[in-house]
């Protein structure tokens, strides 16, 4: 099986990634929307799709003759929980970015009264 990082590497297959987060897609509308982002074939579209689902990303069903593609959250908690010996490097940056942020709403407030 390929690494995670190396599925996730590729701009195409993030991007197919994100259509299916708001839910299911047909082959089809996945198909259209990376050809006219990407201007890449359907052959090569459906190569994308079967690597996020060799490796775990996606999941397939059938419904009639089409093929819904949805995504596998099992494999981005792999991602993740991989990811969560790092968020110490960005999380106390994070944290501080959301106290300026909110010191500057509570500022703006008190300007304005």
């Amino acid at each position: 099986m390929v690494h995670a990082f190396d599925v996730l590497g590729d701009p195409v297959r993030r991007r197919i990634l994100e259509l299916l987060a708001d839910g299911e897609l047909t082959a089809g509308a996945i198909t259209a929307t990376i050809h006219a982002e990407f201007d890449i074939s359907q052959p090569a579209v459906s190569q994308h799709l079967k690597v996020l689902r060799d490796n775990g990303f996606t999941s397939v069903r059938a419904h009639g003759q089409r093929r819904l593609y949805a995504v596998n959250g099992q494999a981005l908690r792999d991602v993740d929980d991989w990811l969560a010996g790092f968020r110490r490097f960005w999380t106390p940056h994070l944290d501080a970015l959301a106290t300026e942020v909110a010191r500057g709403k509570r500022q703006r407030r008190r300007s304005a009264t």
